[in-house]
């Protein structure tokens, strides 16, 4: 009886965990924000600005108390360097505005990428996120 009992138990907790992820996949597919980038186009070691914009979607507010930013800035083939590792947001329009200063450190398409941890405020709930940033940079001599 007991060991009937503790296989009913480890299926309900094994059911509980896969409800869970589930639910919390259908969440990462509709984040509270719309990321919109565009790549850059920069000649090597003269400055640039890649520029990313953050829109709440319907129902979702910007969390303005928040220390909303972009970080771990990071370039797959170290051919971009960034002025600060950490950029952190301008609102405006109730959008949030990302302007990461960059260089170009060798002629040629480098992806790079990083995390912007943002917060929102919805009908009953506020939260932090992160979200990917990907990108490229089209390096020209």
């Amino acid at each position: 009886m007991k060991n009937r009992s503790a296989k009913l138990l480890t299926r309900r907790i094994a059911l509980g965990v896969i409800t869970l992820l589930i639910t919390s996949a259908a969440a990462a597919d509709d984040p509270a924000y719309v990321v919109e980038v565009a790549d850059v186009t920069a000649k090597v070691g003269e400055p640039a600005v890649l520029h990313a914009t953050l829109r709440p979607r319907d129902g979702y507010r910007v969390l303005k108390s928040y220390n909303n930013r972009v970080m771990e800035l990071s370039s797959f083939d170290e051919g971009v360097t960034f002025d600060r590792r950490v950029v952190k947001a301008t609102i405006r329009d109730e959008e949030l505005d990302f302007a990461i200063g960059l260089r170009a450190t060798k002629p040629g398409r480098h992806p790079i990428n990083g995390y912007f941890r943002v917060g929102y405020i919805a009908a009953d709930e506020f939260a932090m996120v992160s979200l990917r940033l990907v990108a490229n940079v089209n390096a020209t001599e």
